[in-house]
Order: C-alpha cells, then sequence, then structure tokens
C-alpha cells in the first residue's frame, strides 16, 4: 500500500487512527501492530511470512543474548563472552543470508551463469521493505549484545511492532530500537503532536504526489527515450529532474513516515537535512539518507576499526561499497557507491595532507557546491539506469557524444511553461528557508488553512495523475 493513494488516505489512514484513539492504551500497541501487518499484507501478503520469519529470529537472538549471564555479557566469563559473540554471528548470517536469498540471489545467478552456461537462473521476486526491515531487526540484535542483553525485549509484540510499524515500514527511515524503545512502553499523545504530524505529512505528500511525480515524468521521458538523437541540454535536463525527483520521493515519504509517527505518539528522528547545499561529498552524505549512512557508521565503519586503527580508506571504500549493494542487485549501483567513495577518499586525503582546506567564503562555497552537484548529478544518472551500456551512452551525450548531429526534440520541447514552475518550485522546496513563525490564532488558522488546501490540491494530483511511483520502493 503506497501512501499516495486513495486507499491509503481515504480508507486505511482514517479507519486506523479513529480505532487506535478508541483502544484502551494497554491495546494500542496490538492493534497498531495489527494494522502495520495488514498494512504489509495488502499488496504482498506471501512475504509477509519472510518478515514475519525475520522478526521471530532477531526476537528469540535477543532473549538468547538476555539469558547470557542474565545481562552480564560485557563483564561475564570469556564463556559467555564467546557464546554470545557467536549468537550475535548467527544473527548476521541469518539476516543477511534473507537479504541476500530474496535481494541479491537472481543477480548473483545471472552472472555466474555467464561463466558457466549449464547454471539454471531462479527469479525470486524482491520483498517490499525487506532491506529496511532486515537492517532494523539487524541493528537490534548488535545493540543487545552490546549493552550486555539488558535492552533485550522480553515481549514479542513490542518488537514486532518496531520493526513492522507501517510509517517507516517499507521505506524507512531506519530506525533504531534504542531510539524508539521507550516510546513503546509509554508515549505521549496530544492534539499539538498530532496536528504537528499531519502538517509534516502533508507536506511530505505534497513533495511526493506534486513534486516528485512531475519531476519524475520529465526525468522518465527523457532518461527512457533514444540516446542517440538526444542533445546534450536534453540530456542534462533529464538528469537533474531526475536528482530533484529522488530526492522529494525520497525525502517526501520519510516526511509522512515522521509525521504518521507523531500522530501515533511516535518521535522518528530525521532522514534528510538538505543535502542539495552540501558543499563537499562527505557533506552530502552527512545530509542524504542519515538513518542509512549513521547504521552503516555504527556497524559497518567503527567495527572496522573507523578512522582509529585499520586503513582508514580501506574502511570508508568498504562502507560505500556496502552501501552502493544495498540499494540494489545491479553493477550500476555498486559502481554507484563506489563513485561516491572515491570522491569522500579524495577529500579525506587532502585535507589531511593540507591540500584542500575549507574555506567560508562565498567563492570558494560555490566553486565547492557546484562541484558536489556535479558529482552528485553524474551519480544518480549511474543509479537511476543501472544497466552500464547506458549510463555510458547517456553520460556521453551529456559531455557532447551528439553534438552537432541530429537532435529529435530541442530542450524547449519538454519544458513547457508549467514544468518551468514545478522545476522552479522543486528547487526552492530543497533550499532551507530560515523564518521566525509569528504569534497569534490568525498565523494558526492560516496555516491549517494552507495545510488543508494544500492536502485538497494533492487529492487533484494523484486523481488526475496516473505516474505515482515511490523510487525507494525497490530497495
Amino acid at each position: 500500500m503506497v501512501f499516495s493513494t486513495i486507499v491509503f488516505l481515504c480508507m486505511f489512514l482514517p479507519i486506523t487512527i479513529i480505532l487506535y484513539y478508541v483502544m484502551p492504551r494497554a491495546l494500542k500497541n496490538y492493534f497498531l501492530l495489527a494494522a502495520s501487518l495488514f498494512f504489509y499484507a495488502w499488496g504482498e501478503p506471501k512475504y509477509l511470512l519472510v518478515m514475519l520469519f525475520s522478526i521471530l529470529c532477531n526476537y528469540l537472538f535477543g532473549i538468547w543474548l538476555l539469558r547470557l549471564g542474565n545481562g552480564q555479557i560485557s563483564s561475564g566469563a570469556d564463556r559467555e563472552q564467546k557464546t554470545a559473540k557467536i549468537v550475535v554471528a548467527l544473527a548476521v548470517i541469518v539476516n543477511i543470508g534473507i537479504l541476500f536469498v530474496f535481494k541479491y540471489m537472481t543477480f548473483a545467478m545471472e552472472n555466474l551463469q555467464k561463466l558457466i552456461p549449464s547454471l539454471p537462473v531462479w527469479q525470486i521476486a524482491l520483498p517490499i521493505g525487506i532491506s529496511f526491515y532486515t537492517f532494523q531487526g539487524l541493528s537490534y540484535v548488535i545493540d543487545v549484545y552490546r549493552d550486555g542483553g539488558k535492552s533485550a525485549q522480553k515481549n514479542p509484540c513490542k518488537l514486532a511492532l518496531y520493526i513492522s510499524m507501517f510509517p517507516q515500514l517499507i521505506a524507512g527511515p531506519i530506525v533504531r530500537y534504542k531510539d524508539i524503545a521507550l516510546q513503546l512502553d509509554t508515549r505521549t499523545h496530544s492534539a499539538e503532536k498530532f496536528a504537528d504530524g499531519v502538517t509534516r505529512f502533508v507536506t511530505g505528500l505534497a513533495k511526493k504526489a506534486i513534486l516528485a511525480n512531475m519531476t519524475g515524468a520529465l526525468a522518465d521521458s527523457i532518461m527512457q527515450g533514444d540516446f542517440s538523437v538526444m542533445s546534450a541540454s536534453v540530456a542534462w535536463l533529464g538528469a537533474i529532474a531526475y536528482t530533484l525527483q529522488i530526492y522529494l520521493d525520497f525525502s517526501g515519504y520519510s516526511d509522512m513516515a515522521i509525521g504518521l509517527g507523531k500522530m501515533f505518539g511516535f518521535t522518528f528522528l530525521e532522514n534528510f537535512d538538505h543535502p542539495y547545499i552540501a558543499t563537499s561529498v562527505r557533506e552530502f552524505w552527512r545530509r542524504w539518507h542519515m538513518s542509512l549512512s549513521g547504521w552503516f557508521r555504527d556497524y559497518l565503519y567503527i567495527p572496522l576499526g573507523g578512522s582509529r586503527s585499520g586503513n582508514v580508506y580501506l574502511n570508508l571504500l568498504l562502507v560505500f561499497l556496502a552501501t552502493g549493494i544495498w540499494h540494489g542487485a545491479a553493477w550500476g549501483f555498486l559502481l554507484w557507491g563506489l563513485w561516491h567513495g572515491f570522491f569522500v577518499l579524495l577529500e579525506r586525503f587532502l585535507v589531511n595532507h593540507g591540500k584542500w582546506k575549507v574555506q567560508s567564503g562565498s567563492a570558494a562555497k560555490a566553486f565547492g557546491w557546484l562541484y558536489t552537484m556535479l558529482v552528485v548529478v553524474i551519480g544518480w544518472v549511474l543509479f537511476s539506469l543501472v544497466q552500464l551500456d547506458q549510463v555510458l551512452d547517456y553520460l556521453g551525450v551529456m559531455f557532447g557524444k551528439n553534438a552537432g548531429g541530429f537532435h529529435a526534440y530541442g530542450i524547449r520541447y519538454y519544458l513547457s511553461n508549467q514544468m518551468i514552475f514545478y522545476l522552479i518550485a522543486s528547487v526552492l522546496v530543497c533550499i532551507p528557508w530560515k523564518w521566525k513563525k509569528p504569534d497569534g490564532i490568525v498565523f494558526d488558522i492560516l496555516q491549517k488553512i494552507l495545510i488543508l488546501g494544500l492536502l485538497v490540491l494533492c487529492f487533484v494530483f494523484i486523481i488526475n495523475s496516473s505516474y505515482n511511483p515511490f523510487i525507494y520502493f525497490r530497495f
């Protein structure tokens, strides 16, 4: 079920909210769990079993760690510590194994078939959200191990709710158990918090249903066209449109998830911080998909040694390799991760050797921003097209391959006045705007009217548009 659909907005969400708030406090978690399982099963009922199996395994691993030394793993005997490490290793094998089978098995067999032609290839469908709920389950077990088993959740329904909660289930953000563990037991519900949630949800919905869909339609019309008769300006327009689409799509979903969380009393951490204003690739990754970046930092980069032990450049390279692979089973995703990793390593090397100093001047910031956006936009071409032959052809067009040749359509063909408006609006949304909220009831009323009007506009776009994909659903 997609947030930006009539079924979700007019049926599932209002019914769920009403029933949730009339439920006794003791039953709220159980009802929200049932609603979340129904939400997931709506589109793929057979894959609900995969998620439930993942939840059961991680619950048992947590209980196992709890019973090893009764919360004294970190200070207990060597035998308990060794056993705890074995439990964590099993948790990693099981979680990554599930992810590999459903996400990477077909890709691996396709590549092996090139070496062994007789090898069959199993076409295994990808369950929605498996990358997100697998990482959440894995982080839970690792955190339980790290604190000596003290945080293990004894109630399987509460752990199931943490992993399957529908606001963040299928496209994040990746929520850490330690960040909402207390909220599973006790959380506040208030009219103010609910209203903030509605505002955040509608804002995210507008990002997705209006701006992401419009820029996405433009990107698809160009990037799925014939590259041999495409001009460089049109190719750049397509890449920029996709750059806007993926941010508005994913950050819009995160906004909706955070808003929905507030409606049910939960507070999720932010997932984006205006990444397109970054003046370095390192800064971009501090602002983009922060829950994923933080996950790899805490559960891969630091365990590898981080910047304190081992080869920091190798550690970073492995992190970005894993980041690329996490996004999909294709060489384009792997190269996208390595592409960003190369520039992060380059920046770190130049800073460490005094060749690059952080500048505060406007000219230096402008250069840093242009360089960063060039890296990001080219990277999104890899991410979007995935197939290496198509990527090379498209990048060739962007950098003048078809200069002087026949061009089927000029840039003005794609840039109607309406599309120019949506592109400008999309760019403005990518920029942080600082302003002081006026006090008084008049402004509050105007704000509520604006949000209501924006919601109505979203309905108009959703009803009248057949183009409504969520890019990150495939991850």
